[in-house]
């Protein structure tokens, strides 16, 4: 890069798309259809409206919604002004939302008409919010509309340009380790995170990728970006539903897919699956965790060879398992492959890492680092934890895991989620591996509890197939045929369905407070 080359932004981004294609789609909600142009024009429209009430550069507004037509505009507003957007999990309860509130202190607050009573209720506990900002419907006397915002005349976009290294957004954590961390992702970062996956989805101008998981979650908002920036099209669903998916899909000859492991499992199950065309579909990403074989080979007869599998989370990605080593029907190393989450994406390194934070040898267990572009800056107002995941440079995951010699990256456990039998190290993916390789188990999840003879007891949480006789105990025998006595569970208990992360991840906290008796 020259010393002259001013580093882009996502302003840039913005008036690229509209400038060189500025009449193709951008966006498809229900019937709602927006090109780049309209876009970028309400994305300045609404910076300058902000910048109107009073907000200045690297100021927090807040977003309170599920999925909608007006989400990504109002995250735009952050893309062409130095704003920090900062979306709310919209499924956490209220005390969560007015602590994380709080913690962005923002001057504006958009939500949902659905969420008036909520956050009626809310506001003499966020001293710190100027205004309010309904979305839909008509707005109480204390909140302006959102739709009448819009149709004002203010100026264009701010007096003020955003800088590569500003906070573009923030995401906040799922609090698996305590109180939710907001990650502070800048323009560079996300960028970046759109390069890359751009990269491993093969997009391209024409593209079309339907975003069904919500938008407050980063895997959502970083597939979208590997859309954009190439100039391709995000079809939006409000949220999850597997017959809405295949309809989509063929009617909008929908190119990309974004779904966790346990929805694609939602959509094959559906008795009708086979009667949809699906041919128009490129890729499909089912990031957040491995698949079992059984559903692999089920989704790669229905959609074809397009299966692709992401690692990261909030605070950076950095690994792909891309579409040529995807061969449930391989060689033994075809099929240990598999297992894992593949090897690291553009511009990204990965080290494995003992508790000193030494490198370890290929195939040792340790700590999972990465070092990219898309890392994060840090935590918000909370430089405690951001020296101590950043340490070195390098992203400390969190992620026990191993790399072979050809690089492909094993995840086997959190290191929260390690549990310690006897003195023995047992991972809790290598148990749960175990047990999905047995008949009839759909889903399971394996925590520690406590034990007063072995200190950590395993302890399995499972969902059967409708009408299973499996039991407790022959579950646990079989098992033991596949793994050493120590690590099987003590105790299985079963379940209708696991709790779940907006990620598609498995909710252990919840788990554990629920089943560690």
């Amino acid at each position: 890069m020259s010393a002259n080359t001013k580093p882009w932004t996502m302003m840039d981004l913005v008036e690229r798309n509209a400038t060189l294609h500025g009449d193709d789609l951008h966006q498809v909600y229900g019937d709602t259809r927006t090109t780049f142009s309209e876009y970028a024009a309400r994305a300045w429209h609404l910076a300058g409206a902000l910048h109107e009430l009073g907000m200045g550069r690297q100021d927090r507004y807040a977003l309170l919604a599920m999925n909608c037509g007006e989400y990504l505009e109002i995250c735009g507003a952050a893309e062409v002004s130095p704003f920090i957007a900062a979306p709310v999990n919209f499924r956490l309860a209220a005390p969560e939302v007015v602590w994380i509130l709080n913690d962005i202190a923002p001057k504006v607050l958009f939500f949902e008409e659905q969420y008036t009573e909520v956050v009626d209720s809310l506001r003499g506990q966020l001293p710190g919010i100027r205004h309010y900002i309904m979305i839909g419907g008509t707005a109480p006397d204390w909140a302006l509309s959102y739709k009448q915002l819009m149709a004002q005349n203010n100026r264009r976009g701010t007096p003020w340009q955003p800088h590569a290294e500003d906070i573009l957004t923030l995401i906040y954590t799922s609090g698996t380790t305590g109180r939710p961390k907001g990650v502070m992702i800048t323009h560079a970062n996300m960028l970046a995170l759109g390069d890359a996956w751009g990269y491993e989805l093969g997009s391209d101008v024409g593209d079309k990728i339907l975003l069904a998981m919500p938008l407050f979650h980063i895997g959502a908002r970083s597939q979208g970006a590997a859309l954009t920036v190439r100039g391709g099209t995000i079809i939006l669903h409000r949220s999850f539903n597997a017959q809405a998916v295949l309809e989509t899909v063929q009617r909008e000859r929908v190119t990309q897919l974004h779904l966790a492991p346990t929805l694609v499992q939602t959509v094959l199950n559906l008795p009708d699956v086979d009667s949809y065309d699906l041919s128009s579909l490129r890729t499909l990403n089912y990031a957040a965790a491995p698949m079992p074989l059984t559903t692999l080979k089920r989704a790669m007869k229905l959609f074809g060879p397009i299966m692709i599998n992401g690692y990261g989370q909030s605070e950076g990605a950095g690994l792909s398992l891309r579409k040529h080593y995807h061969r449930p029907d391989g060689n033994e190393r075809d099929l240990q492959r598999l297992t894992s989450v593949g090897q690291p994406v553009y511009e990204t390194r990965v080290k494995i890492v003992d508790e000193m934070d030494n490198e370890v040898p290929s195939g040792t267990v340790g700590e999972i680092c990465l070092q990219s572009p898309q890392v994060m800056a840090g935590y918000w107002n909370n430089s405690v934890a951001s020296a101590e995941t950043l340490r070195g440079g390098w992203l400390h995951t969190g992620d026990l895991g191993y790399m072979d010699a050809d690089n492909f990256v094993y995840l086997v456990d959190r290191k929260k989620d390690m549990i310690i039998s006897g003195g023995e190290n047992v991972y809790s993916r290598e148990v749960e591996e175990a047990l999905m390789a047995l008949t009839d188990v759909v889903d399971v999840a394996v925590i520690g509890v406590p034990d007063p003879q072995w200190g950590e007891a395993v302890r399995a949480i499972v969902v059967l197939k409708p009408g299973s006789t499996q039991t407790e105990s022959t579950l646990i025998e079989q098992c033991r045929q596949q793994i050493a006595p120590y690590k099987c569970p003590k105790k299985i208990l079963f379940s209708d369905e696991l709790p779940r992360l907006p990620s598609g991840k498995i909710n252990k906290v919840a788990l554990r407070e629920d089943y560690s008796y």
